[in-house]
């Protein structure tokens, strides 16, 4: 494969447009999860909807632009998928009843904790700075979980296990790039995440409104556009660059959240996401710092 064409101003569009998508991801989640749309939906019948769609639509473009598929690492695809399957359906949960914006926030915890888990499972060494970038971050998902008895939120709990879930999925990712290309690493994924959703939707499937089924083809398409975005601006920009903008997920959420449901973040929720971002940003900052010296 030919490398792509390095285009910082191309890969913050494409970055943009993905956390667009990402974000509306998780206000359809939001909308399928309670009553907006009809009766609501259980979050397995959400993420069966999610890996449904997005493997139609990966399966046309596999269709069109016809790839050269590898022998793919079986056991891997398996690891990655089945935590990847987990943690959507996890932070799809979380969304029906706490804010998009402390969800989306809470879920920038996914880098921290897969660089502790690279630890003893890819052997690799932190030093302070990173620890430090952990501890920040963490301290800010403290803060998004109120932990007094009175403000606390059991719900962001979900976010936060979604969080260090997806965190083990980066490991089983990192382990696969370089071995196979992006398309079929998402066309496998999401073949896996469709086959492991239809058996846990069985036990808890309800005929959706017809709104529901187009919010549920929607968060499938918006999905798989969504890393088909992120991929390509990962390949034309250097991950220091790219990583930072992602976090307009986070201004997305609140956005649509605000628009649809008339949620305000409020002090609380504006603090701990600071913080996270900041935990993200020396992470990000360091990395770049390392790659140069």
């Amino acid at each position: 494969m030919t490398p792509a064409r390095q285009n910082p101003a191309l890969a913050a569009l494409l970055i943009v447009t993905a956390s667009a998508f990402l974000a509306a991801t998780t206000l359809l989640a939001k909308a399928l999860g309670t009553d907006t749309l009809g009766p609501a939906l259980h979050p397995l019948q959400i993420s069966h909807g999610r890996f449904l769609f997005a493997f139609l639509v990966i399966v046309c473009a596999v269709g069109v632009l016809r790839p050269r598929l590898s022998r793919p690492h079986w056991g891997l695809h398996i690891g990655r998928t089945s935590f990847g399957w987990v943690g959507i359906t996890l932070m799809f949960a979380s969304v029906a009843f706490i804010p998009i914006s402390d969800a989306t926030a809470i879920s920038f915890l996914n880098p921290v904790f897969g660089m502790v888990l690279a630890i003893p499972l890819l052997k690799e060494g932190v030093g302070p700075w990173r620890w430090l970038a952990a501890a920040v971050a963490l301290t800010g998902a403290l803060i998004l979980l109120r932990p007094t008895p009175a403000s606390f939120q059991p719900a962001a709990l979900l976010a936060l296990t979604a969080a260090a879930v997806i965190g083990m999925e980066l490991i089983f990712i990192k382990k696969l790039s370089g071995r196979e290309i992006p398309i079929q690493i998402l066309l496998i994924n999401n073949a896996m995440g469709l086959t492991i959703a239809s058996v846990a939707v069985s036990f808890v499937f309800q005929m959706p409104t017809p709104e529901q089924w187009i919010a549920l083809v929607a968060i499938g398409v918006l999905m798989a556009c969504a890393q088909a975005c992120f991929v390509n601006g990962m390949a034309r920009a250097d991950a220091s660059f790219v990583a930072p903008i992602s976090y307009a997920t986070l201004i997305f959420a609140a956005l649509y959240d605000f628009a649809v449901f008339g949620v305000i973040p409020d002090v609380v929720s504006q603090i701990g996401s600071a913080i996270i971002l900041t935990g993200g940003l020396i992470l990000v900052w360091r990395e770049a710092r390392v790659r140069i010296a």
